[in-house]
């Protein structure tokens, strides 16, 4: 399978952090989305920036494609919008990172790849398992639906589920036959969404 491009969600509201761009939020000197762009760029043959608003705020040389669809519709809509810039690339598949996980797995492609194999459309989610010492979650596969392995083919359906209201990722991927691939560092997907988290994320640098 030949490399996918990619998309870093960054269309949120960012409303827990007050509002504004999470990815522009500096760790350890560097801004989240410089993190996630170094760590995705080398798995990856193109990439692109799904983001709402004045495109001209991110200054990372990377092309900002909007959400198609009006209203906030969720991650989905910012799959939709990687599909379609995939789509004018002549690429048949996209992998979507979130802007606010700078630690990302390095080896994030090649670990959905291997989880597609065998499926006439790649369609996989990473998740991870529940921390054991969390009754709430002991055993169970949690999934990170910005995270995932899409195929472009797939992006006029997508569309029209959107438009028909859907707003959780994981009732249209199970709809498509979507996998999970399960990656053993949770850590791996930690996410800024409050200060808090900001200052969680210092101190696991």
């Amino acid at each position: 399978m030949k490399a996918p491009v990619g998309v870093i969600l960054a269309g949120g509201q960012a409303t827990r952090m007050g509002g504004g761009d999470k990815g522009l939020l500096t760790l350890g000197g560097q801004s989240l989305l410089d993190r996630v762009m170094e760590r995705i760029s080398p798995q990856v043959s193109d990439l692109c920036l799904n983001a709402n608003g004045d495109a001209g705020r991110f200054d990372v040389g990377l092309p900002v494609v909007a959400d198609s669809l009006a209203g906030f519709p969720g991650p989905l809509a910012g799959v939709l919008a990687g599909m379609d810039w995939a789509a004018a690339q002549g690429a048949e598949t996209l992998v979507s990172v979130a802007a606010d996980t700078p630690f990302l797995p390095c080896d994030l492609v090649p670990r959905l790849q291997l989880a597609a194999e065998g499926q006439a459309l790649p369609l996989v989610l990473a998740a991870t398992l529940g921390d054991t010492e969390t009754r709430s979650s002991k055993g169970r596969v949690i999934r990170h639906p910005t995270f995932g392995l899409w195929p472009v083919a797939l992006r006029d359906d997508l569309r029209a589920a959107l438009e028909e209201g859907l707003k959780k990722v994981v009732l249209w991927t199970e709809r498509h036959d979507g996998r999970e691939c399960v990656f053993p560092d949770d850590a791996a997907f930690f996410n800024v969404n409050t200060p808090d988290d900001l200052a969680q994320a210092e101190a696991m640098l």
